[in-house]
């Protein structure tokens, strides 16, 4: 986790990127920011930082040698030599537009920050972060002339919106340094270019990074395989998604066969699962893990992946919230129609 409560910042520049395939350009600042109100500098740290919450963490990767990564190369010669900020801020400028190669790409602000005293798992490190604003707003500004009120308007940044962030933390340097990301703006082929191209990073299969996966595989399993493959009722599907929140929640510790055992029991959809595990794996370039540790953070915020709906043609959307044998489905003859039967206690 993340702790800012004392970071300093310590050096900033600001370049406008323009996008390549519009032939935009790169327009360089000519030297550092010079910040003397100290209420600009806690607004900045605000934006750069408060986004950057999760547990989610990434490293620089290559090919064929950490060193050729761009980004991670740059990054070493600030945290080795601060005098050389500026200049690998211009490096990291034309490395960021020569890679602003889709079309739908937008010409924004590139902020290059180095900090201070950022505390990260208990570690109190540097950390070098490299921010792209986008998107513009527009704001209302009210003041007074002579004795009237008048309203103007004015187009800036929120604040409270970083499009595009990457913090790159001064530990585990030989693994590829540690890193954290922020995307907000794209979600979709061209958003790639910041992550995969620009910073070219891969994630740390850490056990928030394994929890949140496992919880993605089984809502894709309920989804994709129970119902469609095994011809398994909504019932039993919605009753596989509680009994997965019953096992990680009541354990401290993944273990596949175990798992199985107590979620699935059922061999032959044991081995569908397994299947669609080696699948989802290969997908995804997992490395194939069948014991990690349960993280309680991913839980906390996978939370979505444990809310059960059937939904029953356009009509009704029952919401399970608990046990699922509280529900019988059957099928009505007089009526030609199927329905579910729900067992309580009381209404609340």
């Amino acid at each position: 986790m993340f702790d800012f409560s004392d970071v300093s910042l310590n050096q900033i520049v600001v370049h406008n990127i323009g996008n390549r395939t519009e032939e935009e350009g790169v327009k360089l600042s000519k030297g550092e920011m010079n910040i003397t109100d100290a209420t600009v500098e806690d607004i900045l740290k605000q934006y750069f930082l408060s986004t950057f919450k999760n547990d989610y963490f990434y490293s620089f990767s290559h090919e064929s040698d950490i060193q050729l990564n761009e980004v991670y190369n740059f990054a070493r010669q600030i945290f080795d030599d601060p005098a050389n900020f500026y200049q690998q801020s211009v490096n990291l400028a034309y490395h960021l537009y020569n890679k602003s190669n889709h079309p739908k790409i937008k010409t924004g602000e590139f902020y290059i920050v180095r900090f201070s005293d950022i505390t990260i798992d208990d570690e109190l490190v540097d950390g070098i972060g490299l921010f792209k604003s986008e998107t513009k707003d527009t704001y209302l500004r009210v003041y007074q002339k002579n004795e009237n009120f008048e309203v103007d308007y004015e187009s800036g940044i929120n604040i409270k919106k970083l499009d595009k962030g990457c913090l790159i933390f001064n530990t585990e340097r030989d693994l590829g340094y540690k890193v954290s990301i922020i995307d907000s703006t794209n979600r979709s082929s061209e958003a790639l270019y910041w992550r995969d191209e620009f910073l070219n990073i891969t994630p740390r299969e850490n056990e928030f990074y394994q929890t949140n996966q496992l919880l993605d595989m089984c809502k894709g399993f309920s989804e994709q395989v129970l119902t469609t493959q095994n011809n398994v009722e909504k019932q039993e599907q919605v009753s596989f998604i509680k009994r997965t929140e019953e096992y990680l929640t009541k354990h401290d510790d993944f273990d596949n066969e175990e798992f199985k055992q107590m979620v699935i029991g059922d061999e032959q959809i044991s081995q569908a699962f397994d299947e669609y595990k080696q699948e989802f794996e290969l997908k995804r370039e997992l490395s194939p893990v069948d014991h990690f540790e349960i993280s309680e953070n991913a839980l906390k915020k996978g939370k979505k992946y444990f809310r059960s709906i059937i939904k029953l043609d356009k009509n009704f959307h029952i919401y399970v919230h608990a046990n699922p044998d509280f529900i019988e489905t059957g099928y009505d003859n007089l009526k030609g129609l199927r329905f579910y039967k729900l067992f309580f206690h009381e209404e609340s």
